[in-house]
């Protein structure tokens, strides 16, 4: 039954790599994330054993039933297509609230290692992207992304700011900028759907940020 199950696992886990639908990325890239935020990954799981009185001899307790690779690529299933934690549990074979730690943990790590633009060059920031679009004069393309959550259960505090006023769901929602052809740029802090996109875009210091760019065009977005 265990072999059985690490075969499903690896069936799955192949699917995801092989298809670029699944994540955006194509296997290079995913090789060259795995290298850079596996080691990451490692030295924060061991910082935050060592942080605690150990109970266990060195090597006991149960092993992962998430690997690294497979937190990694739940990661950034739910990051494209805005996946529940629910179904990515299902996929991979694991509780929902394993996938909301792995992704509470690989999030934090992949806006560390930033946006690549360019061979060497790397936006972490939003000042640095300002920058960039500044000193190059591209076009820029900035909206909310909403990712959809489960709704507070009753009586909890603040449940209602979760609720989206233009979906109309139960949803997080986070500030993307983007250029001209849709590659990310940048990622902003994830907030409560209630709050609308402009709040956000002034929350995270953007209007400061604006003078910056010399010739700056805002145009509203097209509704249908």
């Amino acid at each position: 039954m265990i072999v059985d199950l690490r075969v499903e696992r690896i069936v799955r886990r192949s699917i995801v790599v092989n298809n670029r639908r699944v994540t955006g990325l194509p296997v290079d890239v995913l090789a060259e994330l795995v290298a850079e935020i596996g080691p990451l990954w490692e030295a924060q799981r061991q910082a935050e054993l060592l942080a605690r009185p150990r109970r266990r001899r060195i090597g006991a307790g149960a092993r992962h039933k998430l690997v690294f690779v497979d937190r990694l690529l739940a990661t950034l299933v739910h990051l494209r297509h805005g996946v529940t934690h629910d179904v990515l549990g299902c996929w991979f074979g694991v509780d929902r609230s394993t996938i909301t730690r792995a992704i509470g943990q690989i999030r934090p790590l992949l806006a560390q290692r930033g946006c690549r633009i360019a061979p060497g060059q790397r936006l972490t920031t939003l000042a640095e992207v300002i920058d960039y679009l500044g000193d190059s004069g591209q076009t820029a393309i900035l909206d909310a992304t909403e990712i959809r959550v489960r709704r507070p259960a009753a009586g909890t505090a603040d449940r209602a700011r979760f609720i989206s006023g233009r979906s109309r769901i139960n949803a997080m929602k986070a500030m993307v900028l983007t250029d001209a052809h849709g590659a990310v740029l940048y990622c902003g802090q994830v907030c409560a759907g209630s709050v609308a996109d402009i709040t956000e875009a002034r929350q995270s210091g953007l209007v400061e940020l604006l003078p910056a760019i010399r010739a700056w065009a805002a145009k509203p977005e097209a509704r249908s």
